[in-house]
């Protein structure tokens, strides 16, 4: 079933899952999602999305806007940073006092807090303000904020390229960030356990089935990355891979201050890369969300930050997911150019 958009100036349709894939999700997960999917590729989203799809891509830029647009798990937070960090003169004094969540308003995030986790939120949280206050930065819609938002806007999204403004790069420039799907599907697996919304509890495997199958949200994962790397050579796209940063960081870094028209001197690479490696950011409280562990969103057994490295998936595939793995990458990057990068 398929929503028309009727006096919409939104371009594509919205349509309901088939009651046989509903079924099959809820057998996975703990509360079944309420996914649909837009547009001709099927983008798989949670319902409340649509409530502001319109003014997203619709949304008015400005020259000065930064976007960091990824497939999600895919050194999004990394790159937000170094971006951040380069375009602000390298401000680490401001960088640790204002959180991510903050200097990067996160266009969709608002789609993974329903109104019934919002009524169960102030329910049991004590403190009625700060649930507010958390319901008002992370389960409403960023439009309006962004709207009044000071220049320059750093803006996060893990959005195809299709649902984001159509004049984008016209206007606004986008670090687009790619990472091996295998790995991309091991670490959604444990943000799906992390984030008490999504709460899968099932096995791996039962995961990467439902992931290689666009079952999971935002995928089809390579229509997403595909769509970013037919514009890699526009002057305001800078694509990015995950493995790139993790084999050769200072020669990313220089990618991305060109890209922003900043310089970097060596002094300031090297205090840049070791603020960057893992160890130290994941200890980084500005970064790794552990403020949001207060409110009950995030389970205790996992960590936002996990390994931080290339190609920790052959440690989750059996021989089988193996070679179903290959096949699906084959499959899909026989109409293009695209290759990830390997990391011995």
């Amino acid at each position: 079933m398929s929503e028309q958009n009727g006096g919409s100036n939104f371009p594509y349709e919205k349509e309901e899952l088939k009651p046989e894939v509903k079924a099959e999700l809820a057998k996975y997960y703990a509360s079944e999602p309420d996914f649909v999917t837009v547009g001709p590729k099927k983008y798989i989203f949670l319902r409340p999305y649509l409530e502001d799809v319109e003014n997203v891509y619709h949304m008015p830029l400005r020259p000065s806007d930064v976007f960091v647009v990824t497939y999600q798990r895919s050194g999004t937070t990394w790159t937000q940073e170094l971006v951040w960090l380069l375009a602000n003169d390298l401000d680490y004094e401001t960088a640790a006092k204002i959180p991510i969540t903050e200097r990067y308003p996160f266009l969709e995030l608002f789609m993974f807090f329903n109104k019934e986790w919002q009524q169960d939120l102030l329910e049991r949280y004590e403190d009625k303000d700060k649930a507010l206050d958390l319901i008002e930065k992370i389960a409403k819609p960023v439009s309006e904020r962004l709207r009044l938002a000071p220049s320059p806007r750093f803006i996060k999204s893990h959005l195809p390229m299709c649902l984001l403004p159509p004049k984008i790069l016209d206007t606004a420039k986008v670090v687009y960030v790619a990472r091996d799907p295998r790995d991309v599907a091991v670490s959604c697996y444990h943000h799906s356990k992390l984030f008490k919304v999504l709460d899968f509890p099932s096995p791996f495997k039962d995961f990467w089935n439902l992931f290689i199958r666009n079952l999971f949200t935002e995928t089809p994962f390579f229509e997403h990355v595909k769509e970013a790397w037919e514009m890699k050579d526009h002057p305001n796209m800078l694509f990015l891979f995950y493995e790139e940063l993790i084999k050769d960081l200072p020669a990313a870094i220089r990618r991305v201050a060109d890209f922003l028209g900043k310089e970097v001197t060596p002094e300031q690479m090297a205090r840049l890369c070791d603020h960057l490696s893992f160890e130290n950011f994941k200890k980084n409280e500005s970064v790794n969300y552990e403020e949001l562990r207060e409110y009950g969103v995030l389970s205790s057994e996992e960590k936002f930050m996990r390994k931080g490295k290339a190609g920790g998936w052959r440690s989750y595939f059996d021989e089988e997911m193996t070679q179903q793995a290959e096949k699906w990458i084959e499959d899909n990057l026989k109409d293009t150019d695209l290759r990830f990068p390997t990391v011995n």
